[in-house]
């Protein structure tokens, strides 16, 4: 017998799951989070304050929820995924009638220490619920219309919440999460071509109905798409954050300006520098590299998650961990497509990065679950 199985033997219960902890994950969110130190610290001038220090306290914060969810077993995570679901629904609904307004919409719900945004929280308990769901669901059901409308309402109710607050970026979010752990549950790929038909015909229909009677946008739609398509057209009004988020990204080169020399950031040309657009502040000091860096620990961040999902062989644990992983993906996909112009601007922030309290310990949250699967998989 080895030292470690000697170890592993002899260690109580509690001590031996720190042992089964994917400590390679908790290195690389801690990586993540500390470039986000390091760019608030910048984008503040060189201080701490006020998004660096509390940022730190909020990941410190999350450490500890991910460590909580991690040592409690997956199938009590499965057995309270319906309750953690209506929770998140009732803190939306609260937030429709008594949210915390900010920047024109009303999303947060104030706890005095820190605003609270519901809609992150039902990114993680929706796909709970859906993976409870099909956990559940024999085979056989998988694909009948019936039991597909029913996952189908999990996703609608907090999109449409979330769609009213507005707040388009989340909600997208949560329509592309929901739709993920369907096509991963293994729902027939007719529906989603549906979708997808679906969608492209509606983009069609918007585009030839410019200019005729039965024209389906109004006219500052039609001209904020054309902005999106080319921000020259408007490039001091609803094109200036896209081209000086470019101008960012261009003059960062192979290996960036330095820290804390990015002209656009330090003379605040760039918008939301702290927060959706902190990316481009990475790329301007630290370059191609720096950028590089940054996607490079976000791609090892989805192998062991996904590892974790293939070695699991607990159906609810597979569906969950690869719900999270498709959440965190978009999340940084969305943001980082954002901020170079190749989607509209929508509002999403850059995960473990970005300046934010609830996406943070959401998100440490979320992989609390990926680790309670890792511990608690069959060896």
């Amino acid at each position: 017998m080895s030292f470690l199985e000697y170890t592993v033997k002899t260690t109580p219960s509690g001590l031996r799951k720190l042992i089964y902890v994917n400590w390679a994950l908790v290195v690389l969110l801690s990586a993540v989070a500390s470039i986000g130190f390091l760019i608030l610290y910048s984008v503040a001038g060189g201080s701490i304050s006020p998004w660096a220090g509390p940022q730190m306290q909020r990941f410190v914060l999350g450490l500890g929820v991910m460590f909580i969810a991690a040592m409690v077993p997956i199938w009590f995570w499965r057995n309270m995924s319906g309750l953690a679901y209506a929770i998140s629904i009732l803190m939306l609904l609260y937030v429709e009638f008594f949210g915390t307004i900010g920047m024109g919409a009303q999303r947060w719900i104030d706890l005095g220490f820190m605003r609270l945004q519901p809609s992150e929280l039902a990114k993680v308990t929706m796909v709970m619920l859906l993976a409870a769901y099909y956990d559940r669901l024999e085979p056989k059901r998988m694909s009948r219309p019936l039991y597909v409308l029913i996952p189908l309402l999990i996703i609608t109710i907090p999109v449409g919440l979330t769609l009213r607050q507005p707040d388009l970026g989340t909600a997208l979010l949560l329509l592309m999460g929901g739709g993920a752990v369907m096509f991963l549950a293994g729902v027939h790929w007719a529906y989603f071509a549906g979708v997808i038909a679906a969608g492209a015909g509606a983009v069609t229909a918007v585009f030839a109905s410019r200019g005729t009677a039965w024209q389906l946008l109004q006219d500052y739609q039609y001209r904020r798409i054309d902005t999106f398509l080319d921000p020259s057209t408007d490039p001091l009004g609803a094109g200036y954050h896209i081209t000086q988020s470019r101008i960012a990204l261009g003059s960062g080169g192979l290996s960036g300006r330095g820290f804390m020399q990015g002209t656009q950031s330090r003379l605040n040309f760039l918008p939301e520098k702290h927060t959706d657009f902190i990316f481009t502040t990475l790329a301007e000091e630290f370059g191609f590299i720096g950028a590089a860096s940054l996607l490079l620990l976000y791609l090892l961040i989805l192998l062991f998650c996904i590892s974790t999902a293939l070695q699991t062989k607990d159906r609810f644990a597979t569906l969950v961990t690869l719900g999270i992983t498709v959440a965190f993906f978009l999340y940084f996909a969305v943001n980082m497509a954002m901020v170079m112009g190749l989607v509209p601007v929508v509002g999403v922030p850059l995960p473990l990065v970005s300046y934010g309290g609830s996406a943070m310990l959401v998100l440490m949250m979320a992989f609390g679950l990926v680790q309670s699967a890792h511990i608690h998989r069959p060896r």
